[in-house]
């Protein structure tokens, strides 16, 4: 089967899912967030990942925004979907009703209940999703107890619709012998936050991390900066970018993503329970942050 497959190159950030007070899906503040990552200039646009909260999400909820994502970016660049499910039907199930929505491409995380399958259960799990739902995948390598090493990515790269892997977990070792051993049979993009200045200087060809939501001008500027060999200048951004992400990092980082975005007047409600709202001492530290990487906040 030929697969349509998307550019997935450069800055792609993981979007934040904005919901109203009550927790209800927001697809206009979903829309308005698009048109935000658009005027900075990202090359494309990831939905209902981690940072998102896709694992709150059901079905309807999923194909809503991806409904409203495609839309709002009408074509200007590649939208991912993410799936974050425990078994191949229900990704199978949740594949099916996006690729009616137009989504580029989907990307799919490992199972991440406590009982993770052998190599075979992980080949076989990226194959029938492939095989079944017909679209690009982005294997999104997140899940602790659950990663796939750089040798079985590569043999998970043999499969037709397998196009790119999201490699996240801190490690920069993991994704330099990834990009050493795929070559280019696989996209690798990087989900290391803190480091993608190096990332990219390894030969990443892209980002799909947290960071770039809250700071995509900031990224695409890094990004550029690294392509075209001025690297000064890299540098500095790496440094303005590293302190937001310090402050950032934690097991609670969607709330924090959302505090972030609230500050750069781009409110998009509160995280879902049992994800709490940032506490004030948590917000003022992000503020500080922000200020500190000469960040401009609208006036409060």
């Amino acid at each position: 089967m030929t697969v349509a497959v998307p550019t997935l190159q450069g800055i792609i950030p993981p979007l934040a899912t904005p919901f109203t007070d009550d927790e209800s899906l927001d697809e206009a503040g979903l829309r308005r967030e698009v048109e935000a990552v658009l005027a900075a200039g990202v090359h494309g646009i990831t939905i209902t990942g981690s940072t998102g909260e896709g694992h709150t999400l059901d079905r309807e909820e999923l194909v809503r925004a991806s409904s409203a994502a495609v839309a709002a970016a009408a074509g200007r660049v590649p939208v991912v979907a993410g799936i974050i499910r425990d078994s191949t039907r229900d990704v199978v199930r949740c594949g099916k009703a996006l690729r009616a929505t137009g989504v580029a491409a989907l990307q799919v995380t490992p199972v991440h209940y406590l009982f993770q399958p052998d190599e075979r259960g992980s080949i076989d799990f990226y194959r029938r999703i492939g095989d079944e739902v017909g679209l690009p995948i982005v294997i999104y390598n997140v899940v602790p107890w659950n990663t796939l090493s750089p040798e079985l990515l590569v043999r998970l790269s043999e499969l037709t619709h397998v196009v790119a892997v999201k490699q996240s977990g801190g490690d920069i070792l993991k994704l330099a012998r990834l990009l050493t051993m795929a070559g280019d049979r696989l996209t690798v993009l990087s989900a290391v936050d803190d480091l993608l200045y190096p990332s990219f200087l390894l030969g990443a060809q892209g980002a799909v991390a947290a960071i770039l939501t809250v700071l995509p001008d900031l990224c695409v500027a890094l990004w550029d900066a690294v392509r075209q060999g001025r690297q000064p200048e890299a540098r500095r951004l790496h440094e303005r970018i590293l302190g937001v992400w310090d402050a950032l990092a934690g097991p609670d980082l969607p709330a924090r993503v959302k505090a972030a975005l609230a500050l750069r007047g781009r409110p998009v409600g509160p995280p879902r329970h049992p994800l709490l709202s940032s506490r004030p001492a948590v917000v003022q530290q992000i503020r500080w942050a922000l200020l500190a990487a000469e960040v401009k906040l609208p006036e409060r």
